[in-house]
């Protein structure tokens, strides 16, 4: 299997759940229909190709390595001639996570990779008003799968973010992936995160299975605290 890995980073990120018209809140990590999204905007796909469920296929897994903070978006909605309506959108703000998708397929995740460097179409983190921090940081493994890239690749947080920790050696992130790619998690969800279709007049998600799996990343900013003589008077 090869494996491409996405480092996606903006101010702010949303990946939206089953939401009501007025409350839309966000997964706390990519979803995998946003990313089968995002890659068909890059291969230049339109929302009703069909062609588009074929990337469900995909191995996945997306690691969190910075955790981002909430933020909630107030907007108010005409959407009846002299009424309004006010309604709120969560987003995740200075969040970094590491996607990985992965395939037997070598020159599928070639056309990816490629794409994905090349876009078609506008690219964004979730919703059309978060586009990325910038040219995304792609890079291709092969003869692995994605869970096995994200444990062994360095922490890729920002440098003020592992400043905040360097008291800590290690940071702990938590790695979401698809439900047969950690066979030994002790955890594991439904979500309704299955591209059937992106067609605005007919949107539709299945169900897939999900695990997740915590694993410790070097700090590369670590300072061990240093002993002061006063401490053992």
């Amino acid at each position: 299997m090869k494996t491409l890995t996405i480092k996606l980073t903006a101010p702010l990120q949303a990946y939206g759940n089953e939401a009501s018209f007025e409350r839309r809140t966000s997964w706390p990590a990519p979803s995998k229909s946003a990313v089968v999204g995002m890659i068909a905007a890059a291969l230049g796909m339109r929302r009703e190709d069909e062609r588009i469920k074929s990337l469900n296929d995909l191995a996945y897994a997306v690691r969190v390595d910075q955790i981002g903070k909430t933020m909630t978006e107030f907007q108010t909605v005409e959407w009846k001639p002299g009424t309004r309506k006010l309604t709120y959108r969560d987003h995740y703000q200075d969040a970094v996570y590491v996607a990985a998708v992965g395939s037997e397929d070598e020159e599928l995740i070639g056309k990816i990779e490629y794409a994905l460097k090349h876009p078609r179409f506008q690219l964004y983190l979730g919703r059309r008003a978060c586009p990325p921090a910038g040219v995304l940081r792609i890079e291709s493994f092969a003869d692995t799968d994605p869970v096995n890239v994200l444990k062994n690749m360095p922490w890729q947080a920002e440098k003020w973010y592992q400043n905040k920790h360097k008291r800590k050696a290690e940071f702990m992130a938590e790695i979401i992936a698809d439900a047969n790619l950690l066979p030994d998690a002790t955890f594991t969800q439904t979500v309704k995160d299955r591209v059937e279709s992106f067609d605005p007049q007919d949107r539709c998600f299945g169900f897939r299975l999900t695990a997740k799996e915590r694993i410790n990343l070097k700090n590369p900013c670590y300072e061990q605290k240093s002993q002061d003589v006063m401490d053992y008077l």
